[in-house]
């Protein structure tokens, strides 16, 4: 009697707590990075696991899009302003006008990068919330039966 009840016990616990689909946000040096089952996603997989989800999949190509223009500029800006801090460190005559335009880059780039780990966090809330295989949204009723000297539970969902 008391393997079963420490059996009925042990998997309730187990049905509470099940996390199998649920993406979650770890930000670190401001950059969202999403994990799954433990798992680091990339870019790719974070697409094709919200493809189920087609609100939650045009906030992500809307993201990438602006990953991209942020990216493009971000490196733009870099060189630019790497290129007269070279030049200088080496003894020639740097042009600063390079370095003033390459930092304005690199200024645009920040608020661009700051919208897209804005969708993409708003892309996963999203599909978390509506993502019926989640386990936000697994709440199972538990309910004891009695018949007779017999005790029961059962499950339902």
């Amino acid at each position: 009697m008391k393997n079963i009840i420490l059996t009925i016990v042990v998997a309730i616990f187990t049905f509470l707590n099940v996390n199998a689909q649920k993406i979650e946000l770890k930000k670190s040096f401001g950059e969202n990075f999403f994990y799954q089952n433990g798992e680091k996603l990339s870019s790719k997989q974070l697409t094709a696991i919200l493809k189920s989800n087609s609100e939650s999949l045009d906030l992500m190509k809307s993201a990438k899009s602006n990953y991209t223009w942020a990216t493009i500029l971000g490196v733009s800006g870099g060189a630019l302003v790497g290129f007269p801090i070279g030049t200088a460190v080496g003894g020639g005559d740097a042009k600063w006008e390079l370095a003033g335009v390459g930092a304005a880059l690199i200024l645009v780039a920040i608020p661009i990068l700051n919208n897209y780990n804005k969708k993409t966090k708003a892309a996963v809330t999203l599909y978390n919330a509506d993502d019926p295989n989640v386990s936000a949204s697994f709440q199972p009723e538990f309910n004891f039966n009695f018949r007779g000297t017999r005790l029961g539970i059962s499950m339902n969902f």
